[in-house]
Order: structure tokens, then sequence, then C-alpha cells
């Protein structure tokens, strides 16, 4: 039986995780929501989207879930503020596995978390809550992803790495067996990180090297 499902958000991510949620899912999505500034339309993609400020009175927690289909905007946190005020208001979050992703047994994925088609993701691994891995990524055996991470196309991510909360991980980038990256990192499109990173840098290069003098936060995603 389909639980009603709502989405946070009506952009181009939203409107993908509808057809992911709908087509490939036991989610029924009811409907969109965003906060009223942004309320543009009062309908999308035949759903109504409805002001986040009143969602609680037109659907109340425990009867629908929520799953918040923001990007990587402002380094993860416009997508983490959705995610904590709506565990705040008492929601269950949706994750979304696709079906022709292979995800081994005991890996686990947090709540509020998006993995496309054609991941791969090997034994023990942990991806925390709020995180999206876009299509055809390598996340390693025993490797940790953290909470608020969004990790773009083709990534490869070796054995035991420890990827930072809030990072954004750029598509094809490569990290060698048991790197560990610090928070809010943004590393760059085909960076090779083969050393630790420290928090709040931006990588970029083969090998990877800190930008001087730049912080990820000045990183428009």
């Amino acid at each position: 039986m389909s639980r009603p499902l709502i989405l946070i958000g009506a952009g181009e991510m939203a409107q993908i995780a509808c057809e992911y949620f709908e087509h490939d899912s036991d989610y029924d999505v009811v409907a969109f929501s965003v906060e009223s500034p942004y309320l543009t339309s009062p309908d999308l993609a035949g759903r109504p989207v409805l002001a986040y400020e009143r969602l609680a009175d037109i659907h109340p927690p425990g009867t629908v879930d929520l799953f918040v289909a923001i990007p990587a905007s402002q380094l993860n946190r416009l997508r983490t503020r959705f995610y904590l005020d709506g565990k705040a208001r008492g929601y269950r979050f949706a994750t979304y596995i696709s079906s022709r992703a292979f995800v081994w047994r005991n890996a686990e994925v947090g709540e509020n978390s998006f993995v496309f088609e054609n991941n791969v993701v090997q034994p023990f691994v942990h991806i925390g809550n709020n995180c999206i891995l876009w299509s055809g990524n390598h996340v390693g055996h025993r490797t940790v992803i953290r909470d608020n991470v969004f990790v773009a196309s083709h990534a490869v991510i070796s054995g035991y790495c420890d990827i930072g909360s809030s990072s954004f991980i750029g598509v094809n980038a490569t990290f060698n067996d048991g790197i560990k990256v610090g928070e809010d990192n943004v590393i760059g499109a085909g960076a090779l990180v083969t050393k630790h990173t420290e928090p709040g840098r931006v990588y970029v290069g083969s090998p990877a090297q800190a930008i001087p003098n730049r912080s990820s936060f000045d990183v428009r995603l």
C-alpha cells in the first residue's frame, strides 16, 4: 500500500524526485511545498504546491512523509534547514534508493537521502541522513559519508574513506583509500584527493590542492 509523500521544493530537483518516487518506490507524491515568498504557482506536475508555513494545518505529522528535494544550495545548508525543521515538527522522512543501484545488504543509508541509479555502495558503508548521491558513483567498503553531503555523478570514493558533513563532491572526483575529508569541503570536478583535507576548504586539481585564501562558503552551488 503506497504512503503519501510531500516533496519540499518546487525546482528541478523536486520534479526529478517526483519522477523517481512515483515510478520506482512505494510512495505516492501528493503535493509539493515551498515557503510562501517562493509560491509562484498553485500547482506543479499535476499536484498542488502548498505553503510550507501552513503545511502542518493541511497535512499534520503522521499523515504524510516528507522528502526535502533541494540540491546542494548554500553548501547543503538550505536542504539541511528544512530537514531539521521538519524533524522538529514531528514529520517522518522518506529515503529513495533506486532499484537500479547496487547497495550491499549491510550498507546503511540514512533518512531523507536519495541514491540515484548505477551507484555502487559496497559492504559496511554508512551513508548518513540528508545525503544525495547522483548517478554512477562508487562508494568503497567501510567508507562513511556523513550527514548533509552531496555527491555528484561518477565520483570514486575508495574504501575506508570518511567524507565530512555538509561537503560537496564534484563530478568525477577520486579519493584514495582511507582519505578523511573535512566538513564543509568543496571537492572540485575531476579532483584526485590523495591526502586528508582541512575543514571549510576548496580542493581542485590532480593531485588536489586547497585554493589559497578561499573558503568553501565562497563557492556558489
